[in-house]
């Protein structure tokens, strides 16, 4: 387990003292993110005549749907790469199905050449004979 980190953040002004077992620059980052919610929202007339409780609550549903749009994106990915997955699984299947079968007809094809080429000694060899008769028949 990583060392628990205490890092000083400013946010809203305000200096706090944030402590986790993440790094620095992730607290540093999370506090940066809630600055910039703040300014974002502080900059709209209808969220600064709120009080600040109100204010508050609109902040925190906001980092919420933040959180959720962002939780769902990841589900989709993770659902996205689990249909990949399967779909490469599937085609290395089939692709070494189909290596198989090429091999097979590979070997069925040296077979049927083979048997091609003994045929047409054969033929060569009866035509011979035949001419042989035909020549000491005369």
């Amino acid at each position: 387990m990583s060392a628990k980190t205490d890092t000083e953040v400013i946010i809203g002004g305000k200096v706090f003292t944030l402590s986790g077992y993440e790094s620095e620059e992730y607290l540093q980052k999370v506090a940066s993110y809630i600055n910039n919610k703040t300014a974002e929202y502080g900059k709209m007339d209808s969220f600064r005549r709120q009080s600040a409780d109100t204010q508050s609550v609109l902040l925190q549903l906001n980092i919420a749907d933040d959180y959720f749009k962002a939780k769902k994106q990841i589900n989709l990915l993770e659902e996205e790469i689990q249909n990949k997955e399967k779909e490469l699984y599937d085609l290395k299947h089939e692709l070494i199905a189909s290596q198989i079968k090429l091999e097979n007809t590979e070997k069925n094809v040296k077979s049927l050449q083979t048997e091609v080429n003994e045929s047409a000694k054969k033929i060569i060899r009866m035509e011979t004979e035949l001419k042989d008769l035909k020549g000491n028949g005369k």
